[in-house]
């Protein structure tokens, strides 16, 4: 009740010394503590995957809408060596698919499809590449974020413990700054990074959607009778 007492009547304060002083989040960051270092660097660590794997995504899905027909043409006419050319020109998942379906002609149909697939698994496998890691990140950020609150409340109520009954705002302002900064800061970046992951997932899934259609058009060239 005293501490309740105490808190009651000094709850004009932060009003009276509101308007003297302007803390920047430079400042913020300065009162979150020691744990305020791991959250910053580990959200710059998660701003350059999303920004790297979204530029990565984003071209993988740029695709010749006429290059199957060019494909089409070059294996209808046998110019096999042209039809591999043009996939090794073209930079794309769908390409390198198709380009290894096109050297594995003359097996069964159900070797190739193994062969494309194949290829097409170690497309996405790439396109995922640091998806753990951003993953790892978005878990962990809140994580810290709490571990500030817990020291930040342990250091308050040290410091309660050290004053007696002399208790003042300043002794526990420290603790309460890093309790309240790191939580937010944690939860903000966790919050950010869950939606940069599924942001990423959803461009991932749309590369696999083309390259099933595009496994589909190539297996259609090749049932496909050779016009005479």
């Amino acid at each position: 009740m005293g501490f309740l007492q105490f808190m009651l009547q000094d709850v004009t304060l932060p009003v009276e010394t509101a308007g003297q002083t302007d803390l920047t989040i430079l400042d913020f960051a300065i009162k979150g503590g020691w744990v305020m270092i791991p959250i910053i660097l580990l959200s710059f660590v998660a701003v350059y995957i999303f920004v790297e794997r979204y530029y990565v995504i984003r071209k993988a899905t740029k695709d010749d809408q006429n290059f199957m027909n060019r494909i089409k043409d070059y294996i209808h006419d046998g110019k096999i060596e042209a039809a591999v050319a043009l996939c090794k020109s073209t930079d794309s998942p769908s390409a390198r698919m198709v380009e290894k379906g096109i050297t594995r002609l003359g097996r069964p149909l159900q070797d190739i499809t193994t062969a494309i697939e194949n290829v097409g698994k170690l497309e996405i496998a790439k396109l995922e590449k640091s998806f753990p890691t951003l993953a790892t990140i978005t878990g962990a950020e809140p994580m810290l974020g709490f571990l500030g609150t817990v020291i930040g409340m342990v250091q308050s109520f040290y410091a309660m413990s050290q004053a007696g009954n002399n208790i003042e705002v300043s002794l526990l302002s420290d603790g309460i700054y890093t309790a309240l900064i790191t939580t937010v800061a944690g939860l903000i970046v966790g919050i950010l990074g869950y939606f940069a992951y599924n942001v990423l997932v959803v461009r991932v899934e749309r590369v696999v959607f083309n390259l099933e259609a595009t496994l589909t058009e190539f297996m259609d060239i090749l049932n496909e009778p050779v016009k005479k």
